[in-house]
């Protein structure tokens, strides 16, 4: 190590992902890895294949691409190791697999995804895993709710549709003193903007669909660990034959490179549409925890170094008839499921039984809203078209 290395500042995040997963034995000359489409790797002879003696064993277990990816989620997420996954449902799964056995008590947040619920109360259960659900804004509190076979706390933050924000050290410091693990979706907010293992997480999952690949064109997720987590979470990701094909896992590389630059983006578009809509007579709340003024700001600005495009907007008095009559008249914003590309997008949550623990209750419909790469001037005149043909 040179005099002026030692003397040099730690790099900042766009540069780091500039240059994940870049090294020389994986990229050779060029710039990005090779896009390797594999399954059989051939070994020079039968010990070697016995012994393992290459870098690359199997196609399903690494690959130049895989292996460049894995490094760069790593360094998105401060990790000392990551596994990839072919959604990021698969990644919830895998996370919740590599940290309980049958017999296990988990606590679950009220706000949790939908389809993780789903998971909880179907397979989990049916495998011998009990699953309790607690108010998002439990904090220390969650002690309460601990059982001599509680062995993990799955949190998400703000929470999925409803954007409550949790006091995630605070159910971290509780979980560790009970010997219990945390694990936490990371997907809304991403690594470059809440550092989960900076506060008290062990497991950090996030749905590389959304923002990592960036263009609506990718299916992924990873999870992430450090230290003594890493083995359990990839030998139970080799056990249940988890496998991202190729092209996935480079869009996805790909779409780290830019991460940076495109939240910027989102964030700053999100916060101007956002505080606009909450002057609209229309709007009863805005649902975005970097708003001042919502519910959970206080925690965002503690722990959170950013927001994201993502967040709800809770319509005064309006129907969800009506609401859906908003979204339909939108022209700059799809209809879909997903989320995080470089798109728009609006949906109205269906929140019937979404609660189990309380229900959930609001002044009028609620609209979910993606705030894409478009010019926010020109989404918010279109919002204001929709709002206009909502009330007509």
């Amino acid at each position: 190590m040179t005099d002026d290395s030692k003397a040099r500042p730690p790099r900042r995040a766009s540069t780091r992902l500039l240059h994940a997963g870049r090294e020389k034995s994986i990229t050779g000359q060029f710039v990005n890895p090779p896009v390797v489409h594999a399954s059989t790797v051939l070994f020079p002879t039968v010990e070697d294949m016995h012994k393992g003696r290459l870098r690359y064993n199997y196609g399903r277990l690494g690959t130049p691409t895989s292996e460049a990816l894995e490094l760069a989620v790593n360094e998105l997420e401060g990790a000392d190791g990551s596994v990839l996954c072919p959604s990021g449902l698969a990644a919830a799964t895998i996370a919740l697999l590599s940290v309980l056995s049958a017999g296990d008590h988990v606590l679950v947040t009220d706000s949790v995804y939908g389809p993780v619920r789903r998971l909880m109360d179907g397979l989990l259960h049916r495998f011998g895993v009990e699953a309790t659900y607690y108010e998002p804004s439990v904090g220390a509190g969650i002690a309460a709710l601990f059982r001599p076979n509680t062995r993990a706390v799955y949190t998400e933050s703000p929470g999925s549709l409803t954007f409550e924000m949790q006091d995630v050290p605070a159910i971290a410091a509780v979980a560790h003193e009970r010997n219990a693990l945390v694990l936490f979706d990371n997907t809304w907010a991403t690594p470059l903007h809440f550092r989960a293992f900076d506060h008290g997480v062990d497991v950090s999952i996030i749905a590389g669909t959304k923002y990592l690949g960036g263009h609506a064109d990718v299916m992924l997720g990873t999870v992430s660990a450090r230290g003594a987590r890493v083995g359990p979470l990839k030998q139970t990701h080799r056990d249940m034959g988890m496998h991202v094909g190729p092209d996935d896992m480079y869009l996805a590389l790909r779409g780290i490179r830019t991460l940076p630059i495109r939240m910027e983006h989102h964030v700053r578009s999100a916060l101007a549409i956002a505080t606009w809509l909450q002057g609209r007579p229309e709007v009863a709340r805005v649902l975005y925890p970097a708003l001042p003024g919502d519910a959970g700001h206080a925690l965002w600005k503690r722990d959170m170094t950013g927001g994201s495009g993502l967040f709800g907007v809770v319509m005064r008095g309006w129907s969800e008839a009506q609401a859906m009559r908003f979204v339909d008249s939108l022209e700059l914003f799809g209809i879909g499921a997903s989320w995080g590309g470089y798109e728009s997008l609006a949906t109205v949550p269906q929140l019937a039984g979404i609660r189990t623990v309380r229900p959930w209750h609001a002044e009028g419909a609620l609209v979910r809203l993606h705030i894409g790469l478009e010019d926010p001037a020109d989404l918010m005149a279109d919002l204001e078209s929709g709002l206009a043909a909502a009330a007509a």
